[in-house]
C-alpha cells in the first residue's frame, strides 16, 4: 500500500522521470513498478520514448525537448489514481520451467550457500526448485534476469571476493534473489546451479528469453541430462501461460 513518503516522482537527467515505490525491494513495490510501467506504455503519451522498470521503480525516458510540466502533471495523476502495490501482475506473463543441474560440478558453491541459509543440500535444492519466483527486473547484461524472492533464510550476503567466471546459464544466489547469467562474467553471487538456458540470443526473433513479471521454476536434472540439453537449441525449457 502507499504511504506518505511513497511513491516518489523525480526528474533524472535531462530526459528521464523515475517513479519509486520503496527504499528497498519488496514484493508490492516491485509489483507496483511493473504495473505502472505497463500503464504508461498503454497510455501512449507522445512525449515518452522508452520505459523500463527496476526492482522498485518505473522509469520514463522522454523527448528532451518536450514541455515536462504537463507530462509530469499527467504522471502524478496516474500515480495517484490507484494503489499500485495491489495492482495485478502484467497480462500475458508466462510460466517458464528451466531444467537445472544442482550436481556439485555444476553448482560449486551450493553447499556454502545452503549452510549460510541453515539448510542441508537436499533442502536447498528443494527450495530453489519449488519456490514461487518471478522475474523482478532485467539488468547488468542484456536479457539477464534478477529473480525473487526466495524465503527469508536465503537472505545471505554476496561473496567477499569475486568468482573469476561463471558461464552463460549459471544460476547464482544472494540476498534472497537469483540471477540467471546471460553472459560469462565474474560475480560475487554464489553459483548454485547450471542450466542450458540462453537468456539473451541476439539472433532470435525475441532476443530476450524472459520479461519482468514472468513466473519461473528451476526443476532439477542430473549432469547427463544437462549435457544433452546443452546440445538442444531449446535448452529443455518449457513455456506455458502463467496462472
Amino acid at each position: 500500500m502507499t504511504t506518505p513518503d511513497w511513491p516518489r516522482i523525480a526528474l533524472t537527467g535531462i530526459d528521464g522521470i523515475a517513479v519509486t515505490f520503496a527504499a528497498r525491494l519488496t514484493e508490492p513495490a516491485n509489483r507496483a513498478a511493473l504495473a505502472l510501467r505497463a500503464a504508461v506504455e498503454a497510455a501512449g503519451w507522445p512525449e515518452v520514448q522508452e520505459t523500463a522498470a527496476s526492482l522498485v521503480s518505473a522509469y520514463l525516458r522522454v523527448d528532451p525537448l518536450c514541455d515536462m510540466t504537463p507530462l509530469v502533471a499527467r504522471l502524478r495523476a496516474l500515480v495517484a489514481s490507484r494503489d499500485w502495490t495491489a495492482a495485478p501482475l502484467p497480462e500475458d506473463r508466462k510460466l517458464i520451467r528451466i531444467p537445472t543441474c544442482y550436481d556439485s560440478l555444476h553448482a560449486p558453491q551450493l553447499d556454502e550457500a545452503a549452510e549460510l541459509a541453515g539448510l542441508t543440500r537436499p533442502q536447498a535444492i528443494e527450495a530453489l526448485a519449488t519456490s514461487s519466483l518471478r522475474v523482478l527486473t532485467i539488468g547488468f547484461a542484456p536479457g539477464q534476469p534478477y529473480i525473487g524472492e526466495l524465503p527469508p533464510e536465503w537472505d545471505i550476503p554476496r561473496l567477499r571476493e569475486l568468482t573469476p567466471r561463471v558461464p552463460v546459464g549459471a544460476l547464482t544466489v544472494a540476498i534472497r534473489q537469483l540471477v540467471l547469467f546471460a553472459v560469462e562474467a565474474q560475480t560475487g553471487w554464489r553459483h548454485v546451479g547450471q542450466t542450458a538456458a540462453r537468456p539473451f540470443d541476439p539472433a532470435a526473433p525475441q532476443p530476450f528469453l524472459l520479461r519482468p513479471g514472468d513466473a519461473l521454476a528451476f526443476p532439477p536434472v542430473d549432469a547427463d541430462r544437462l549435457e544433452a540439453l546443452m546440445r538442444d537449441p531449446t535448452g529443455g525449457i518449457t513455456i506455458e501461460t502463467a496462472p
